[in-house]
């Protein structure tokens, strides 16, 4: 067994290699008892799982392992990750789980899997998780088969609650391109569309674990250029493409790929006094003409940080670069790439130009993230030493206005700012620089990276 499985925001390793039989029956184990000592009175988990070859199978050793703690399995199938969150908030026919454990790799390569997990609406993550791991490594005891579960329909409950939302579109005269990228939002897209009498296009739409088409990233901008091909034809207005479990989005015109900072800044304009929760990632652009007309929240990167924050600030919205988008005003506070997608059409059937208000914006420039391999054992001390050598940087150094240290190390200069934060999830530094120039950014990357390699030369 391996303790790296277990992760900030959820537990990911390769299938049979670090997610086998032994440690997947355990962690449902040790889950449902973890369930029953916060809810006291819980009886039911729901369980979902992506389109990974390897899903149905862990979703058989996490029903062992829950059914032997004493709770019972609520059985959604094969779903994106967005409606196994949904099933927290709905009833099945007097059915209520008290925890949801949906199994994915995200937008892992084909080989792993892992689990996104809640307890009572709220995610487990953290401590939370790391404490579990510790006690399952202990554990050397035989957990049987009992793969008994409750099937559920989460997928049509889920459907019918955003064509509801959603009844009012008219889109008249527009069409839209969708890539699904052989992920699970092929599962409930089409119906949707089709309910909703929206014009469509769906590529690779049916599910399938080996992703034969591209990998389902949509925030690397390589997987983007089958929908980019198509948009590029003039046939479509607005192009969407979605992440393996349909929780993160890219939204796409003709000229355009709006990230989830700029869609915070759209999104937001149609909230009355808005509250939204940014990443460290975010531009500053989004911070400044958020907090013009409502307030802007700089917060850690992670879906379960921001659901969190999201929670004790009661706010309207959350947003992260990649295209986790949370909608709190309307919706429930996860994020959800599937309701996203209407949420974005409602404001084009309402007159909203993407183009022309991404235009108005002020103009920066901002370099995608650049990752810096080093090791997970000192990737963090990497980051309080950096701490400590911007409190005396070198003469030559650049005017520094401000130092943010909510998630890893964010320099505010003159003319911009440099992020260096340490992945939760990989042995990688994640950097990030924004300025009115692209020099300026490049002299940005620039003064920072070398302070980390003479940090690391040390």
């Amino acid at each position: 067994m391996s303790a790296s499985i277990f992760r900030e925001y959820d537990i990911r390793g390769i299938f049979q290699k670090e997610l086998n039989e032994n440690i997947v029956k355990k962690i449902g184990f040790y889950f449902a008892k973890e369930l029953m000592a916060k809810v006291p009175e819980a009886s039911f988990v729901s369980v979902g799982y992506d389109a990974r070859l390897h899903s149905p199978q862990l979703k058989e050793w996490l029903a062992s392992g829950i059914n032997h703690a004493g709770l019972e399995v609520l059985d959604m199938g094969l779903v994106p990750t967005p409606v196994n969150y949904f099933s927290n908030f709905v009833d099945f026919n007097g059915l209520e789980c008290d925890g949801s454990i949906m199994i994915t790799g995200s937008h892992n390569p084909p080989l792993y899997n892992g689990f996104k997990i809640t307890i009572n609406k709220d995610p487990f993550f953290g401590e939370q998780i790391y404490s579990m791991g510790r006690d399952i490594l202990k554990d050397d005891s035989v957990i049987p088969d009992n793969n008994i579960t409750i099937e559920i329909d989460a997928k049509n409950k889920y459907i019918d609650y955003i064509v509801n939302h959603f009844k009012d579109l008219k889109l008249k005269g527009k069409k839209f391109v969708f890539d699904c990228g052989n992920g699970v939002a092929g599962v409930v897209l089409r119906e949707i569309l089709d309910k909703l009498n929206i014009k469509h296009h769906i590529l690779f739409e049916q599910p399938d674990g080996n992703f034969p088409n591209h990998h389902p990233d949509p925030s690397d901008e390589h997987t983007l250029v089958d929908i980019q091909k198509e948009l590029a034809s003039g046939e479509f207005d607005f192009g969407f493409a979605y992440d393996g479990d349909a929780d993160r989005i890219a939204l796409l015109s003709k000229e355009n790929n709006f990230k989830g900072d700029i869609l915070a800044i759209f999104f937001s304009k149609f909230i009355e006094n808005p509250t939204v929760i940014g990443e460290v990632k975010c531009s500053q652009v989004m911070y400044d003409i958020i907090n013009s007309y409502g307030k802007a929240v700089m917060y850690k990167t992670g879906h379960s940080n921001l659901k969190v924050k999201i929670k004790e600030l009661n706010a309207s919205f959350a947003a992260e670069v990649s295209g986790h988008l949370f909608f709190n005003d309307r919706y429930f506070g996860y994020d959800d790439a599937i309701y996203a997608t209407f949420r974005a059409l409602e404001l084009m059937d309402n007159g909203f130009d993407y183009d022309r208000e991404y235009e108005a914006l002020p103009k920066v420039y901002s370099t995608p993230e650049i990752n810096i391999t080093v090791t997970e054992e000192t990737k963090f001390q990497i980051i309080d030493d950096l701490k400590e050598a911007l409190k005396n940087p070198p003469e030559d150094f650049e005017n520094i206005k401000d130092i943010i240290t909510v998630d890893g190390v964010r320099v505010i200069f003159d003319k911009g700012w440099g992020l260096v934060r340490a992945s939760n999830t990989t042995p990688k530094l994640v950097t990030r620089f924004e300025a009115n120039t692209k020099e300026n950014a490049k002299r940005y990357e620039e003064i920072l990276v070398k302070m980390l390699n003479n940090l690391e030369g040390n």
